[in-house]
């Protein structure tokens, strides 16, 4: 009989090895060549980026450095609104801003939400004079809309944030 000889398994673990390495450094090698003519091509487009990112970043830090002060000053708590003025002081305020009792029953309708016709009906006027009120108080109050108006006369006090009915309850106005 004869002897059979096996090849050595070291050598060739060994030689599997050092291939694996080679070829891994090989693979790293063209990798960072590639990466390297990467840049190399688009080296203009990634320093406008990198200048973009800057500005960015400094933009961002400006406006916060601009607006601190804002803030500070404005403060986070909301303001109590103005107490609705009364009496005498309604009247010199109403005169102030040339706003005649009519359309004064006519704010306070637009304030409970009622629309022309029915602001019309209940003061027993016509749809026109109703429009004309409300275009004199718009023009007045230097408003654009009635949610406006009724806003900038609760600012002044004229009204107060919940106006009443001709039965005494309180309507929120829609807005």
């Amino acid at each position: 009989m004869e002897k059979i000889t096996r090849p050595t398994t070291r050598f060739s673990l060994w030689s599997m090895i050092l291939y694996g390495v080679v070829l891994g450094l090989l693979l790293a090698a063209l990798q960072a060549a590639r990466y390297r003519l990467l840049i190399l091509d688009h080296a203009q487009e990634m320093y406008m980026g990198l200048i973009a990112l800057l500005f960015t970043v400094l933009g961002i830090w400006a406006g916060h450095r601009l607006t601190a002060g804002r803030k500070e000053k404005n403060g986070s708590a909301m303001q109590a609104p103005p107490v609705p003025l009364a009496g005498p002081s309604l009247e010199k305020a109403l005169e102030k801003l040339t706003i005649t009792p009519r359309e004064f029953e006519v704010l306070q309708c637009i304030a409970q939400g009622l629309s022309n016709q029915e602001i019309a009906e209940r003061l027993f006027v016509s749809l026109n004079t109703v429009k004309t009120h409300t275009s004199n108080l718009f023009a007045k109050l230097g408003a654009q809309r009635r949610t406006q108006a009724v806003q900038k006369a609760q600012a002044l006090g004229l009204l107060s944030g919940a106006s009443t009915t001709a039965s005494g309850t309180s309507v929120h106005p829609k807005v």
